[in-house]
C-alpha cells in the first residue's frame, strides 16, 4: 500500500515549477546599460542612439525578457494601439484600405487591431464596445448603418479620436473623415456613357443610407439633369453591397420591356454578381451590353473585356485615415476631413449605345 507521505511528495515532484520572470534589471545588467536606457528603448524613444538600440535589443534577447506591454501602457496612459472596424474585410477594397492604416501607424510606433464587422450594425455595436474595453488610443472605422441610434451611443462612449471611412454619422459631427469624392467619379462615368450614345443606363447599388451610395447617385441625375435628359428611375436599384443582390437584380433589369443598354455596378462584390447573371442570360459585355464598375480590383482589368471603373486609391484613403487619426492623437483639434479624388479608367467594356 502507497505511503500517503510519499504519494503527496511524488506529486509535488511532478507539479511543474513556475519559469522565474526575467527583469528589466536583468537586461540592463547583461546589456551594461543603465535601466533607464532599457526604459527608453521599450518605450522606443526618440533620444536613443541606433547602437544602444541594438545592445539592449540583443540583451532582452539573450536573457529571454518580454515586457508586459499592458501594464508598462497603463502605467504611461497609452496602449499605442489603435483600432480598425472593417465593414468587409473579404471585400478587397477594405483589405486595402486596412492596409494603408496599418503601414502609416506602424511607422508612427502603433500596432492596429483590425476586426470585421461583416456588414452588421449589430456587430459595429459590439466592436466599439469590445476595443473600448481594450483601451485603444483611437478607433478607424467604417460603420453599415450611419443613423443607427446604437453605434452612436457606442462611439458616444469613446472618449478616444475617432476616424470614419468614407462614412458621415448623422449625430456625431465631431468626428473627423476621409471622404471618396463619389459624385464627380460616378459624374465622369455616366457623362461617358451618355457621350457613347447610352439613354437607358442602370445603377445597381446599396442602400441610400450609406454616403457613397447618396454621393454616387447625385453624381449620376447630375449628368442627366445636365443634359436635359430623363433620369431612368425604373433602372435604379438599391438594396445591399452584395454578389447576390447584384445578380437578382440585373436578372430583373433583363426582364424588363425596356432593359438598360448599359449599367453600372456600385461595388466589386456586386460586380461579381451582375456579371454571373449576364453571363447566365447570354449577354456578353461591351458587344451586348456596356458596363462600368466602382473601384479597380484585379477582377475588372482581368475581366475579358477589361471593365471601365470608377477608381480611388484605397491604400491612400488608409494612409489618409490614419494621418487624420495621428494629428488628433498629438493634439489637433478635429473635426479634420480629407477628400481622396476618383478618376475614371475607360476600358473595351463601354462600347457606344443604341444613339450613338
Amino acid at each position: 500500500m502507497a505511503n500517503p507521505d510519499e504519494a503527496g511528495t511524488n506529486e509535488a515532484a511532478e507539479k511543474p515549477i513556475p519559469a522565474k520572470e526575467v527583469t528589466m534589471k536583468e537586461v540592463a545588467a547583461h546589456a551594461g546599460v543603465a535601466l533607464s536606457s532599457v526604459s527608453r528603448v521599450l518605450n522606443d524613444h526618440s533620444d536613443v542612439s541606433e547602437s544602444m538600440r541594438k545592445q539592449v535589443l540583443d540583451a532582452i534577447e539573450a536573457v529571454g525578457y518580454e515586457p508586459n506591454l499592458l501594464a508598462s501602457s497603463l502605467r504611461r496612459g497609452s496602449t499605442m494601439t489603435v483600432g480598425f472596424i472593417a465593414n468587409d474585410i473579404s471585400n478587397p477594397l477594405f483589405a486595402e484600405i486596412a492596409m494603408g492604416a496599418e503601414r502609416r501607424l506602424n511607422e508612427a510606433g502603433y500596432s492596429m487591431v483590425l476586426t470585421n464587422s461583416e456588414g452588421s450594425p449589430e456587430r459595429d455595436e459590439a466592436m466599439i464596445r469590445l476595443l473600448r474595453w481594450r483601451r485603444i488610443d483611437g478607433l478607424i472605422l467604417s460603420v453599415a448603418d450611419e443613423e443607427r441610434a446604437g453605434t452612436l451611443a457606442e462611439l458616444a462612449k469613446l472618449s478616444e479620436p475617432v476616424v470614419l471611412v468614407d462614412r458621415q454619422v448623422r449625430g456625431a459631427a465631431d468626428a473627423s473623415a476621409v471622404l471618396s469624392d463619389h459624385a464627380n467619379g460616378m459624374r465622369a462615368a455616366i457623362d461617358h456613357l451618355l457621350d457613347l450614345g447610352h439613354r437607358r443606363v442602370a445603377l445597381i447599388s446599396g442602400r441610400p443610407g450609406l454616403r457613397p451610395v447618396r454621393e454616387r447617385v447625385n453624381g449620376f441625375k447630375a449628368a442627366f439633369r445636365a443634359r436635359g435628359l430623363d433620369l431612368p428611375e425604373d433602372l435604379l436599384k438599391f438594396d445591399s453591397f452584395s454578389a447576390t443582390f447584384g445578380e437578382q437584380a440585373t436578372h430583373e433589369l433583363l426582364a424588363a420591356d425596356d432593359p438598360p443598354t448599359a449599367i453600372v455596378a456600385g461595388g466589386n462584390l456586386l460586380l461579381t454578381g451582375v456579371l454571373r447573371a449576364l453571363q447566365a442570360a447570354g449577354r456578353t459585355v461591351g458587344v451586348d451590353i456596356s458596363l462600368v464598375s466602382c473601384d479597380d480590383v484585379p477582377l475588372t482589368e482581368l475581366h475579358s473585356p477589361p471593365i471601365t471603373v470608377i477608381d480611388r486609391d484605397a491604400v491612400q484613403m488608409g494612409e489618409a485615415a490614419a494621418e487624420l487619426l495621428l494629428k488628433l492623437l498629438a493634439g489637433g483639434e478635429g473635426p479634420l476631413v480629407t477628400e481622396i479624388p476618383t478618376s475614371l479608367i475607360r476600358r473595351a467594356s463601354t462600347q457606344p449605345g443604341p444613339a450613338g
